[in-house]
C-alpha cells in the first residue's frame, strides 16, 4: 500500500518564469504541474500576479526535490544577479 502512495507522488519539480502580457513583468514561482499554475495565474487565482495577466510561460528548470525547487526559487527572487541570469538562460531558450 505504501508504495501505492510513493508511485502517487510528483517525481519533477520546476522552477518557472512567467512574462505579464500587459506590461512585460516577470514572475518566477516554483510548482509540480507547470500547466496547472499557469491556469491558476490566468485565471486570477494567484494573489500575487491576478492585476497582470495574462501570462505567457517563458520557460522552466527541472528539479528533483521541492527542496531543490523552492531553494532556487527563493535564490532567484532574493538575489538580483542569480535572477537576472535565470531571466537570461532562459529567455536564450526561445
Amino acid at each position: 500500500m505504501i508504495m501505492g502512495i510513493v508511485s502517487a507522488l510528483p517525481s519533477k519539480y520546476f522552477v518557472y518564469l512567467l512574462k505579464s502580457l500587459v506590461d512585460n513583468y516577470y514572475y518566477i514561482g516554483q510548482t509540480d504541474n507547470i500547466k496547472k499554475r499557469l491556469k491558476e495565474h490566468n485565471d486570477g487565482k494567484a494573489k500575487s500576479t491576478k492585476f497582470r495577466k495574462p501570462f505567457e510561460l517563458i520557460g522552466y528548470e527541472e528539479y528533483t526535490t521541492r527542496n531543490e525547487a523552492r531553494w532556487n526559487e527563493y535564490q532567484y527572487k532574493n538575489h538580483s544577479d542569480k535572477k537576472k541570469k535565470f531571466i537570461e538562460k532562459l529567455l536564450t531558450k526561445i
